[in-house]
């Protein structure tokens, strides 16, 4: 069988010096804040080319924060795209705010910018991108809308580590803030939750450590009313020792995308993923669509290839957003990609003789 991803195979890599940052902050006594985050923070943000990191409990959170920190909250609209996965919208509810579906590109899954502009009203305050399976999303073209209309750019790049637009890294350029997860199946995974924030704005940067510490920026003074959201100092020090390979795993990545695009191209029935010119993707997912999706899982099932579907329900079809009253048909395209999508096995730890088997399933399946 050959399984979708194997997550304990990057700790097996780094097992000793795993342990070891482990080892290390158990015997420090810094269990909540203290070197090892702010060695990590550090390092990230000189990664991402950033002036700032701020590292929070997880994804989630560092989403909701940003919001909160640009100054959203009830009456405002947040613009997003109408795919991916629900968190970028359950972040913009937790704001208060009221999330604006908006349509992707089919071509690249990412939030199209030529269709932001008419679902601009006087209550929309920040557009909101996923950059969905570590395809970068137009940060520019996303950007000049935004500077258009006065309005906030955040972006979500929970699964876009290492990825670059124009050869500038997310992180460090075209948004105010960039919110990151380290969930353990993301490029740079930590051994439980954990996410962070990037940004160039000091007065952000502190707004959302502030808000993360109960609004405390200085002991029992409680500035704001903040949440409890920091990034545990184990989990900063493993993510220290793993972000020295994320390059090279990401190249691992990179290889596998290319051998699949190369090995897949010539069928009839599948649709290969995209990237334009500009961008340089972190190959998170390797999602192809096709018209019998589900045949085409079940056939490669039986071949012992594992595939998973990112995502099968768009936000706006999810009960929990049943009172937007979007009824099915009303965003075609995220219902349509919803239908086909299909993400192969990638991984920095999958070998390349694997890699080829899959294509070959693939070929044998339709």
């Amino acid at each position: 069988m050959i399984g979708f991803l194997d997550l304990g195979a990057a700790t097996r890599e780094l097992n000793d010096e795993i342990h070891a940052a482990v080892a290390r902050v158990v015997d420090s006594g810094w269990y909540v804040g203290g070197p090892e985050l702010a060695q990590f923070e550090g390092d990230w943000a000189a990664y991402c080319g950033a002036d700032h990191a701020v590292g929070v409990a997880n994804g989630l959170d560092a989403l909701h924060l940003a919001l909160r920190a640009v100054g959203v909250g009830p009456g405002d609209e947040v613009i997003v795209a109408s795919n991916g996965y629900i968190a970028t919208q359950l972040a913009v509810t937790m704001a208060g705010a009221t999330p604006v579906p908006v349509e992707p590109d089919p071509a690249t899954h990412n939030l199209d910018p030529a269709k932001i502009e008419a679902a601009i009203t006087a209550r929309t305050k920040v557009i909101l991108p996923t950059h969905l399976y570590g395809q970068p999303a137009d940060l520019d073209a996303i950007g000049a809308v935004a500077a258009a209309h006065g309005l906030v750019v955040i972006d979500d790049a929970a699964q876009a580590h290492g990825a670059a637009i124009r050869g500038r890294k997310l992180g460090g350029a075209g948004a105010a803030i960039t919110c990151w997860s380290f969930y353990p199946s993301k490029n740079l995974g930590a051994l439980g939750d954990a996410g962070a924030i990037t940004t160039n704005d000091p007065e952000l940067a502190a707004k959302i450590r502030r808000l993360g510490n109960y609004g405390s920026d200085v002991r029992y003074v409680n500035q704001d009313l903040g949440v409890n959201s920091r990034l545990d100092p184990i989990q900063a020090a493993v993510l220290a020792v793993k972000l020295a390979k994320l390059d090279q795993w990401n190249a691992r990545r990179a290889a596998i995308a290319a051998h699949y695009t190369a090995a897949l191209a010539d069928l009839d029935g599948l649709t290969l993923p995209h990237v334009p010119n500009w961008a340089d993707p972190a190959w998170h997912l390797y999602v192809v669509r096709a018209q019998h999706r589900d045949r085409l899982a079940a056939r490669l099932a039986e071949a012992g290839v594992q595939t998973l579907i990112h995502y099968p329900i768009p936000p706006h079809r999810q009960q929990a957003y049943a009172d937007m009253g979007l009824a099915e048909g009303s965003l075609p395209i995220a219902e349509g990609l919803a239908g086909e999508v299909l993400s192969l096995p990638i991984g920095p730890h999958l070998g390349m003789d694997d890699a080829a088997r899959v294509a070959d399933a693939v070929h044998a399946a339709l």
